[in-house]
């Protein structure tokens, strides 16, 4: 079977808009309509008038792109695919936590559960959440979920005491400082760029830390010509097309691992992809007042940032 030809055939008869994550397959982005950080596919999403959305990703993507976007039928290739940084965040464990600080506003970062996120007041991003925190006033305690990494670097930029919590993304965790120098000093004309997921001794040492899309932005219009990227290696496939003369040598822990590739990410295919469209499922399903209570810290973090843009 042609997969490619019928998915495209299944996408127009169902009037669907197929969602990719830069961590996606190569060819799982190359038939979306759509490739790029969460947020930015769901509000994509949004201004279609597509009646189903498949978001090729993982499930905390899936379910916010279902709360910005709650009468439209959203899929998810594979059920499966979670996250190992929202699953270090169960809903329980974190309603103990922030009942330990009172008065206390909680900012999540948006990989999280959705049930998560009605405990929060803000939702940010790794490209918005320094603008998010800086909005909120000094004397104003905070709790940071659920990525510690991305927490410590916000502390340091804003000069904040956030309180942590204890969770990472283990494809970025899982770089150690060692290797990077390893990679530094046998590719010294290649310039270090690292998601601020890293731990904090990666980013020390990178020349530009950002979001996917911003790494995209940056290799762009930077004169370097080649990149040590300290991220997921989906992220390879479009900074190739972003910029075809350069060369990326993606981070891993040693020279013989494929250690930060994605484990959820990878398992949506081609195959499960034509299989969802066909029987529009699995579906992403959410409980009115989840949606409700989870719309508002998203809607408060786009009015934060809109704000901060004028």
């Amino acid at each position: 079977m042609n997969y490619q030809e019928e998915i495209l055939k299944l996408k127009k008869q169902k009037n669907a808009v197929i969602l990719a994550h830069f961590y996606q397959v190569p060819e799982i982005q190359d038939i979306a309509d759509f490739v790029e950080d969460s947020l930015g596919l769901s509000q994509k999403a949004a201004n279609t008038n597509a009646n189903i959305i498949v978001f090729c990703g993982v499930k905390f993507m899936a379910e916010t792109a279902k709360i910005l976007n709650p009468d439209r039928k959203v899929l998810l290739p594979d059920m499966n695919a979670g996250c190992s940084l929202a699953d270090s965040c169960e809903y329980k464990d974190f309603k103990k936590f922030k009942e330990k600080y009172p008065g206390h506003i909680v900012v999540s970062y948006i990989n999280c559960t959705a049930e998560v996120k009605t405990l929060s007041d803000i939702i940010c991003t790794s490209g918005n959440a320094v603008t998010i925190v800086n909005s909120i006033p000094e004397n104003q305690p905070i709790i940071f979920a659920p990525d510690k990494n991305l927490g410590s670097y916000i502390n340091k930029i804003t000069g904040r005491n956030m309180v942590l919590w204890d969770g990472t993304c283990k494809v970025h965790d899982i770089l150690k400082e060692e290797e990077i120098i390893r990679l530094k000093l046998a590719n010294k004309d290649a310039k270090l760029i690292a998601h601020p997921e890293c731990q904090a001794a990666i980013l020390e040492l990178a020349d530009f830390i950002g979001s996917t899309a911003a790494m995209l932005k940056f290799i762009e219009k930077d004169d370097s010509k080649k990149y040590i990227v300290a991220t997921e290696s989906g992220i390879i496939h479009q900074m190739k097309k972003t910029a075809p003369g350069k060369e990326f040598i993606i981070a891993t822990i040693d020279k013989t691992c494929n250690c930060n590739d994605c484990e959820f990410m990878k398992l949506n295919t081609l195959e499960k992809l034509y299989n969802c469209l066909k029987d529009e499922k699995p579906e992403i399903l959410l409980d009115k007042k989840t949606i409700i209570e989870a719309k508002k810290p998203l809607l408060k973090m786009l009015e934060i940032t809109a704000s901060a843009k004028k």
